[in-house]
């Protein structure tokens, strides 16, 4: 008997696991893949090792630009490769030794629900019954397609392929823009491939400041990515050598397609056609205060969660308001006014809050601030000044929402985060002191220029 059995390794999962030795629970934690989950596996960590290869490339192609004289940088794909695997590897690891120290029986299977608890099924196709005071459901997500893009693995991919590109693909068209989309739009225009992005909305980033996609959009191009925004495209037709992909009356021919158009929820045949669970469109609904379902005992986390975002981050905080409730009775929701999100493209775009639109049709009445950084010193030094500070607060009120763009954007927004989480008024963070010369100055700018008193 375990007081909890959560089924799913990844963020969500690991981290309610973890947390759990708090209260001195006794805890299974059951995945089918290893632990880590999407994020650790075949996400963030993976992707953003890939992004630093691209980074430090492009930064050597410009070493001129700051007096040093270098040879022309040549990517050495199968070391980045082997170098993102190592990264992985490692934190798998870590993890792993860290989920055994704090007691946590790991249990590799597929877990299923049944009366009571949980049924597990090993690789080997055994079965157990895990008891269980409460069951956390942590499935995940998985990359979704569309019609006429079957998932082959080798000419139409989702990123978990992508990731694992064993040569560096020529030419690639990446099907949406989104986070996912732009990350290796981004990354593989800094490594000299071609890249088509097509996305069906009129901007780059759907949702996110039409400021910030406009600026993205802007650097992509440098890098040499052809972004058509506001089209559909046809069905690929997959030839010998490569993937033609119709749009309107044109079309791309490229060597392989990277479907990027968001993910689905894991909640098939894991038992919660038996209970009392409701799903919207897939995913599972959640008390936001507890992260209970709907069934008695149930909680669920992460990425299977409707209407909460598909972001690590959340998932550990979601773990972590579930477990506490499961401990002690009480609520402990997670703030997901203050949940920030970060594209690690180049530059970086990062947010946090209310955007200025979603502000207005929530009902208030607006202030909007920003600051760009052509006239900041260290972004100057840098050569990044393609970027912009944005703020939204309400009229003579508390600041709603701010977004980023720029070097060091996913660093700069956890400030901006602070001020959004505590209902700061502009005039309140603006009277704190910015470091010269950082490229954080353009916060304490926008800061300044909200509150009513700019200085530049």
């Amino acid at each position: 008997m375990h007081d909890v059995v959560i089924i799913g390794g990844g963020p969500g999962g690991y981290a309610a696991a973890l947390y759990a030795h708090n209260f001195g629970l006794s805890i299974a934690l059951i995945e089918k893949d290893g632990v880590g989950g999407t994020c650790l596996l075949r996400g963030c960590i993976p992707a953003k090792s890939w992004l630093q290869t691209a980074e430090v490339f492009s930064t050597v192609r410009r070493a001129a630009e700051f007096g040093v004289v270098s040879d022309a940088p040549k990517v050495d794909w199968a070391g980045a490769l082997e170098r993102k695997n190592g990264i992985v590897a490692g934190l798998v690891r870590g993890l792993g030794g860290l989920l055994s120290s704090r007691g946590v029986d790991v249990i590799e299977g597929f877990g299923r629900l049944e009366a009571g608890g949980v049924q597990v099924v090993a690789p080997d196709g055994a079965t157990r019954q895990l008891d269980a005071g409460a069951v956390i459901l942590a499935m995940g997500s998985a990359p979704q397609t569309i019609p006429g893009y079957e998932i082959d693995g080798r000419r139409i991919v989702t990123s978990d392929e992508a990731l694992d590109w064993e040569h560096q693909p020529n030419r690639v068209a990446v099907i949406g823009a989104g986070a996912i989309g732009c990350e290796f739009a981004s990354l593989l225009g800094d490594l000299g491939s071609e890249v088509h992005l097509f996305e069906i909305f009129d901007q780059i980033l759907p949702g996110m400041e039409p400021e910030a996609a406009k600026v993205l959009h802007r650097e992509l191009r440098k890098k040499g990515v052809e972004i058509r925004t506001g089209v559909g495209v046809e069905p690929a037709r997959v030839e010998e050598h490569g993937v033609v992909v119709p749009f309107g009356d044109d079309a791309a021919e490229v060597d392989v397609v990277l479907v990027a158009v968001g993910r689905a929820p894991v909640t098939e045949g894991v038992g919660l056609e038996s209970t009392n669970i409701e799903l919207d469109r897939g995913f599972v609904v959640a008390d936001p205060a507890t992260q209970m379902t709907a069934e008695p005992g149930v909680y669920a986390v992460g990425d299977l969660v409707a209407g909460t975002p598909a972001l690590a981050h959340a998932g550990f905080a979601e773990g972590i308001s579930a477990m506490t409730h499961i401990a002690t009775g009480s609520p402990a929701p997670v703030d997901y006014r203050a949940v920030p999100l970060v594209v690690y493209t180049h530059p970086e775009v990062a947010s946090v809050g209310l955007t200025e639109q979603a502000a207005r049709d929530a009902g208030h009445e607006v202030e909007v601030a920003s600051h760009g950084m052509r006239g900041v010193g260290r972004a100057i030094i840098q050569g990044e000044t393609g970027g912009t500070v944005k703020l939204v607060a309400e009229k003579d009120g508390p600041i709603l929402g701010a977004t980023v763009v720029g070097p060091g954007a996913g660093e700069m927004i956890h400030e901006l985060m602070y001020t959004v989480a505590w209902e700061a008024l502009p005039g309140e963070a603006a009277a704190f002191i910015h470091a010269h010369p950082t490229v954080a100055e353009a916060i304490g700018e926008t800061l300044l220029a909200s509150a009513g008193r700019s200085l530049h």
